[in-house]
């Protein structure tokens, strides 16, 4: 007997692939959904980067909007694909709360490095 034949044996740990139609349906129209909603919000991305240059006045808000959407898409994926948009809103926080704290921090301390080497940069050339 193979060491991974009382999986099969055993069926405490087999999937559940018994679902009806329905519920079949319900989950590729979630699957067609979130590939919809990244799929859009990397299309305005995208858009973003080909319309605006980074000598128009609007840049800053731009480079925000890109920042933003970045976060938005990837709290998203954590949402769905780690199924964290399952759990109560407490677990959610719990999970979310250091990661947002984190990502803010490691945007300051790059947005705050990049402001100074710019101005080096102008200062000396």
């Amino acid at each position: 007997m193979d060491a991974r034949d009382d999986l099969i044996i055993n069926d405490q740990y087999s999937l559940d692939a018994h679902h009806s139609e329905e519920a079949g349906k319900k989950i590729r129209r979630k699957i067609w959904i979130v590939t919809i909603i990244l799929t859009l919000i990397t299309a305005v991305e995208i858009g973003m980067g080909i319309q605006f240059k980074r000598h128009d006045d609007i840049w800053e808000v731009i480079k925000w909007s890109f920042i933003v959407m970045t976060l938005v898409k990837a709290g998203y994926i954590v949402l769905v694909f780690m199924h964290l948009g399952d759990e109560q809103k407490n677990l959610k926080w719990t999970i979310l709360g250091p990661y947002l704290l984190f990502m803010a921090y490691l945007l300051f301390i790059s947005l705050t490095e990049a402001n100074y080497v710019y101005d080096m940069l102008v200062k000396y050339l």
